[in-house]
């Protein structure tokens, strides 16, 4: 699979021998204030003329290489020792050409994509004000990737290093902010947060063709999604965009009539849309693939919500193709996280499948989890607590990957069950410190089937590391839930205080309508 995807990618990225360089240049990513990573060999590239020897010097180092007949070149630094010190990168071709990148520090590096919520500044979340006169950290770098959708794999790049100050933090991606801060005050060395990110975008658009169209499947998929992307006519959405308002008001009167809750957001710009993803691996031509290879200690996803309502049992596939292709895409099999999709009033089995889709992928070596189905909110698709979504993130990072005492790496997860009479045990991981429930008081959000597939409520209560479900009206049960509801109750805990991941012990398909 490595070999296919390796081969895969070396012939995407064969048009980016394009950039033939009249001048000596960097990668956009390889500039002032930047962060890099530390223990690791640094990867260091750019464009000079073809043939130009170039050298680049830090931190006590000379290296260099000889651009080649497309004018680009690399070469790796030596592994660095962390530094708290503000020092320049030089870089020198022929005939006294020089760049000078200013003010570089060496740490831990961590790259972040996804849509809307990873993009989510921390201005749009709590207390903002609070987090706002808190952040002097000179030494957390964030890096924007500021570029569009491209049709073809795109060697260069846009987007600008900041140093977190009160001034310049509320633009930074909150969720890896939050993260970020924790690695920092933890691990005590200089942090740099890369943040390539798009709202409103499914997992398609930031996976390459090839990789996509390896499996029959997600090729179905992707071709599907490009076609419509190829046929949507530009002069026709201002029209389509009002024929989607007048849908969303109707039923939204409709509710307000009925004394019913109507969350559903109104329509985006279906043009603006379109532009924003630029078809299925738009985003991954335009803002992933000019990332490469800088050196990275791992990679943090938040995404799904654009996936829940289209073909939502596909999304284990898809981020298992998106883990695996990133990792191979920089010859690196980095540790890599995501969030789970919260709570949220979203009617369906969408999300609890994609939910579920994030928990099947943690089959996948050094992959963790923040579970969040206690962090969202039902009128609101970006819940403005990052600050324990962060937090979440970290403890998996500092627990796995630092080799740091933390309360859990995660909450529990389910690991197994059995059949016993009118009983379903369930087992887990992760219970540190026994298994509880969050109130104090009685378990709720299970439900229990046989094998008519009849979901009927049940009870739970936990002995030892386990949970024992029975269900009045269920005599002979095949299967359990728990919390599989777009909005569900939730009520389990571990002893660090952390929830549950939903868990279904069935594997049967979504009830038709």
């Amino acid at each position: 699979m490595k070999r296919i995807l390796t081969l895969l990618i070396v012939l995407r990225l064969a048009p980016l021998a394009a950039l033939h360089a009249a001048e000596l240049k960097l990668a956009s990513v390889l500039a002032d204030h930047m962060v890099l990573q530390r223990d690791k060999p640094v990867a260091v590239w750019g464009w000079a003329d073809a043939g130009e020897s170039v050298t680049v010097s830090f931190a006590g180092q000379s290296k260099s290489a000889i651009a080649a007949a497309d004018g680009k070149w690399s070469l790796k630094l030596d592994a660095l020792a962390a530094s708290e010190e503000s020092r320049s990168l030089t870089v020198t071709g022929k005939d006294g050409r020089k760049i000078e990148v200013k003010d570089v520090l060496v740490g831990e590096v961590w790259l972040g994509s996804g849509q809307s919520n990873m993009a989510m500044t921390v201005a749009g979340c709590y207390h903002f004000d609070e987090e706002k006169a808190a952040a002097k950290f000179p030494l957390i770098r964030h890096y924007r990737e500021s570029s569009g959708p491209a049709e073809l794999p795109q060697a260069e790049g846009k987007g600008a290093w900041q140093t977190c100050t009160p001034d310049t933090v509320g633009g930074f991606s909150a969720a890896l902010y939050f993260f970020g801060r924790e690695i920092h005050k933890e691990v005590g060395v200089p942090v740099g947060l890369i943040n390539t990110s798009v709202g409103g975008t499914p997992i398609e658009s930031w996976v390459a063709a090839e990789v996509q169209s390896s499996d029959p499947e997600t090729k179905a998929n992707y071709d599907t999604r490009l076609g419509a992307h190829r046929k949507f006519d530009p002069a026709q959405a201002p029209a389509l965009h009002q024929k989607q308002l007048a849908i969303w008001k109707a039923a939204s009167e409709k509710a307000k009539a009925n004394g019913t809750p109507f969350v559903t957001p109104p329509p985006k710009d279906p043009l603006a849309m379109w532009k924003l993803k630029g078809g299925p691996s738009g985003l991954f031509n335009g803002k992933v693939v000019n990332l490469v290879p800088y050196t990275l200690r791992g990679m943090l996803w938040y995404q799904g919500e654009g996936n829940a309502s289209s073909n939502p049992g596909l999304y284990h596939k898809q981020l298992t193709q998106l883990v695996t292709s990133w990792r191979t895409l920089w010859n690196d099999e980095v540790p890599f996280a995501w969030v789970q999709l919260p709570n949220y009033t979203a009617p369906g089995e969408g999300w609890p499948r994609v939910r579920e889709s994030m928990l099947k992928t943690l089959a996948l070596p050094k992959t963790g989890m923040a579970i969040t189905i206690d962090l969202g909110d039902a009128k609101d698709i970006h819940p403005k607590n990052k600050q324990d979504v962060g937090k979440r993130l970290s403890y998996w990072a500092l627990g796995t990957v630092y080799g740091k005492t933390v309360p859990a790496i995660s909450g529990p997860l389910s690991a197994g069950s059995t059949i016993s009479g009118d009983a379903i045990t369930v087992s887990f991981h992760h219970t540190n410190g026994g298994l509880k429930s969050i109130t104090g008081g009685p378990l709720t959000g299970f439900q229990m089937a046989g094998a008519d597939q009849q979901w009927k409520p049940a009870e739970a209560k936990i002995v030892g590391e386990t949970v024992v479900i029975r269900s009045a009206e269920v005599a002979h049960p095949v299967a359990v839930r728990y919390a599989w509801k777009d909005w569900p109750d939730y009520s389990l805990a571990n002893g660090a205080d952390l929830p549950a991941s939903p868990f279904r012990t069935d594997d049967w398909p979504v009830p038709k309508k």
